[in-house]
């Protein structure tokens, strides 16, 4: 066995190192459920089911949620309406179990992730050499969060394979003079903005770039080929649902601007030490360092993603997932300005050893999370608290129980297999509120009759306050967190992951 691995690392690498990232992912995708965090699940999964399901979602102008959306919410349909797509096709084949819809969903992902991979080795390759791209691919296929993230609906990721494939074809046709792969890569860069907006920033990197290489007419047909599939993309579809073209792109860049200070506003330099923290030093610092001193050598593939950081450094609102796109970019020209830089440095060519034990140090740190975090079930409580309710086959509604809280947590109800309201008992809205307004003036036929309480803070007290509305309140089930749950919300209180406490009400 030992013979043919090295004899297919010898001869055909990038076959290897595309098998041992597939076999990796195949654990995410079968055990890796749930979602990451909000926007994953309910900006993508949520409303595509909704309509897939003729439900409609207040994202669109015609509504069943009893609210009418009347203006752009700022939200790209493309995704979403991908996956829409992909619900009514497995809806029509009689696939209607929502964590098997899951499965087709994290297997597609996880195959399209595999073509940051290959680009990022052929990219490599061609600037670098291939002992370059051997490194770049193991990197790209197994960094402890790829796998993970590869099975996510994250457009912050999504988006990056579309951003891998124009840059490959680039960086591929530098030498020609042939107009035809800007015209494809401008396209395709078209389809990354779609996607996730902020990839704009990335184009715009890559226009710069060429400008300054004074490729002026490559420059302007890239540009007016992105802004030709974007129109055709985001133009044409929001003026069919709304009768003006770009105005989710408008909304959102204008709710942007306007709210930047009331989110997760952080510090210019954040996303410099998350991504030294999350590349695992020193070798994160390697591959900081080789991205940087390789900027004039290679600026094309350098311009995009440093506009991309420097644009996401200044604005206020900062998210780790916002600076996703542009890590495959920092790691391949991270690591070919690396291994520029050692085959001439004096000190690393007398400290190779020093240099190995490095990189072993990484790999064992690296193994770890790899080993956890790619089969670990995100968000476990809520999910599973929702398939055990839609296994009983008796609901009505429920209610979410989180007192503790000024809001409630919203439940995932694409696993629940029922759309509609959802009543939250809080800190602003108690109990008493609650069953004096909403439930009091609801018909028979949509009385809850589940209570799922979050967290067991107060747990006691707070069951005892809702019997004394519903004394035929009746314990059925408690939901624990995953492992990965409990220990994020240990790391951060702000991840709410918490024990549901499932209670039925009978009449």
């Amino acid at each position: 066995m030992m013979t043919l691995l090295k004899k297919m690392w010898a001869d055909k690498p990038l076959q290897l190192i595309l098998f041992a990232s597939g076999f990796i992912r195949l654990f995410a995708i079968l055990f890796s459920k749930g979602y990451g965090m909000h926007d994953d699940h309910f900006l993508v999964i949520e409303p595509a089911q909704c309509w897939a399901d003729g439900f409609g979602n207040s994202w669109l102008p015609s509504s069943q949620l009893g609210d009418t959306a009347t203006s752009p919410s700022g939200h790209s349909l493309f995704y979403s309406g991908l996956h829409y797509f992909l619900f009514l096709f497995l809806k029509a084949i009689g696939l209607v179990d929502p964590q098997y819809k899951m499965y087709v969903v994290r297997l597609i992902h996880a195959a399209l992730s595999l073509l940051i991979i290959y680009f990022g080795y052929r990219i490599t390759e061609k600037t670098a050499g291939k002992n370059e791209a051997k490194m770049v691919g193991i990197l790209l296929g197994l960094f402890w969060f790829m796998p993970f993230l590869s099975v996510r609906n994250l457009v912050e990721f999504a988006c990056i394979s579309p951003l891998i494939y124009a840059t490959w074809i680039i960086v591929k046709n530098e030498e020609k003079k042939s107009i035809s792969p800007y015209i494809i890569a401008g396209m395709i860069l078209g389809i990354a903005f779609s996607i996730r907006f902020q990839t704009i920033v990335f184009t715009g990197g890559f226009g710069l770039a060429l400008l300054f290489m004074k490729r002026i007419k490559e420059a302007f047909v890239l540009g007016f080929f992105f802004i030709l599939a974007a129109a055709l993309m985001q133009g044409v579809t929001d003026y069919y649902i709304w009768g003006k073209p770009f105005v989710e792109f408008a909304e959102y860049v204008r709710y942007n601007l306007e709210h930047a200070h009331e989110y997760f506003v952080q510090q210019w330099y954040m996303y410099l030490l998350l991504i030294l923290g999350i590349l695992i030093p020193p070798v994160s610092l390697f591959l900081f360092f080789g991205f940087i001193r390789a900027w004039k050598k290679h600026l094309l593939l350098f311009l995009p993603s440093f506009a991309f950081l420097v644009f996401h450094s200044y604005f206020s609102n900062k998210q780790e997932r916002f600076i996703l796109p542009i890590i495959p970019f920092i790691i391949i020209l991270g690591y070919i300005g690396w291994s520029d830089f050692i085959r001439n440095s004096k000190f690393w060519l007398s400290h190779k050893i020093v240099l190995n034990r490095f990189w072993i140090f990484f790999w064992i740190l690296n193994t770890i999370p790899l080993a956890i975090v790619s089969v670990a079930y995100s968000k476990k409580n809520r999910v599973e608290a929702m398939t055990y309710i839609a296994g009983k086959g008796d609901l009505k509604s429920i209610v979410i129980e989180d007192s503790n809280r000024d809001d409630f947590i919203l439940p995932p109800l694409f696993y629940l297999q029922k759309w509609g309201h959802v009543a939250g008992i809080t800190k602003l809205k108690p109990a008493e509120f609650y069953f004096n307004s909403e439930y009091k003036n609801a018909a028979p036929a949509n009385k809850p009759n589940y209570v799922i309480f979050m967290q067991d803070d107060n747990i006691d007290k707070r069951v005892a306050d809702l019997k004394k509305y519903i004394p035929s309140l009746s314990y059925e089930a408690t939901i624990e967190p995953s492992f990965i749950d409990k220990m994020m919300h240990w790391l951060n209180p702000v991840n709410k992951n918490q024990v549901c406490f499932i209670y039925k009400i009978t009449y």
